[in-house]
């Protein structure tokens, strides 16, 4: 049929935009939508083209309008007298329009966390189980494993998923004084890792944890790390660790081992690794609708 032709890609929803049919954040939500690499990234945007986050924006920004107005007013007209409640109740309007937009930021952010997300560097000094820790959590023999210090030296890079969140996790060379040419190259190339990553996994070994050198090294480490990088909690507990943390006895904790309900595993070079401590962090991120949509399905 003449002028019949394939569709240009996006040109829908273009077209859907500039016929005001959807606004920019839903036209930019189709391609979020298309791109999701996990459930939850899909929900969050198909909220979003649903006008959910549009929604929200403009309700804000009508409620804000609405103060102005009222501000202004008080500023044209400085004979009239203004209650010092109604004051008082426009104050508490300000505050609370202050909380929403904040919260709509913190959305955004976890948004972006969900599309995106998180670069996790594991860190340490060398034979504490980082190369383990890439394996566990890639499931797979990613990283190579031996009792030599310094066998990891360059950058590897492992994608998984956790709670629906994309982590991309970088194992680095272990931190340390006085390493020679070539490792030395890898432990600066971890530190610049370090600058940028989202979060840092700081794994300490237990079992050379009482050496007065170790703690000296290991205090040395944390003191370089960033300001500005969250450090997540300690990944490396014993048995008895969990029990405190759980508030149950040893045994018990010994019988969720077994049972296969507590993710503890032996890591070489050190003691018992809890891998959910990293899941529990990364669950705090997402938004809690998602988390009540996925316990409603369950």
């Amino acid at each position: 049929m003449p002028g019949l032709r394939l569709a240009d890609a996006g040109e829908f929803t273009r077209r859907a935009f500039l016929n005001d049919r959807i606004d920019l954040a839903q036209a930019e939500s189709v391609a979020d939508l298309i791109d999701a690499c996990s459930v939850e990234a899909a929900r969050s945007a198909a909220r979003s083209l649903a006008g959910d986050f549009s929604r929200r924006v403009e309700a804000i920004a009508a409620a804000m309008l609405e103060l102005r107005m009222h501000v202004e007013a008080c500023i044209d007209f400085p004979e009239e007298e203004i209650d010092p409640a109604d004051r008082a109740q426009q104050e508490t309007r300000r505050r609370a329009l202050l909380a929403q937009v904040e919260a709509v930021l913190a959305e955004a952010r976890q948004g972006a966390v969900l599309r995106e997300g998180l670069t996790v560097v594991l860190a340490g000094r060398p034979n504490v189980g980082k190369s383990s820790l890439l394996n566990r959590l890639a499931g797979d023999e990613v990283a190579i494993v031996t009792p030599i210090a310094g066998t990891t030296r360059d950058i590897v890079r492992q994608t998984i998923q956790i709670e629906g969140v994309p982590l991309h996790v970088i194992d680095t060379a272990g931190l340390r004084e006085g390493a020679e040419e070539v490792e030395q190259i890898g432990i600066e190339r971890a530190w610049g890792q370090i600058e940028k990553a989202d979060a840092v996994v700081f794994l300490h070994d237990l079992t050379r944890a009482e050496a007065e050198e170790y703690r000296v090294a290991d205090a040395g480490i944390a003191a370089k790390l960033p300001e500005d990088v969250p450090v997540m909690p300690r990944l490396l507990i014993t048995k008895a660790e969990a029990a405190e943390r759980l508030a149950v006895s040893v045994r018990t904790v010994e019988r969720l081992i077994t049972a296969g309900r507590l993710p503890l595993v032996h890591v070489e070079g050190a003691a018992r690794l809890r891998v959910a401590d990293l899941e529990a962090y990364v669950d705090a991120l997402i938004p809690e609708t998602e988390r009540s949509e996925r316990e409603d399905e369950i």
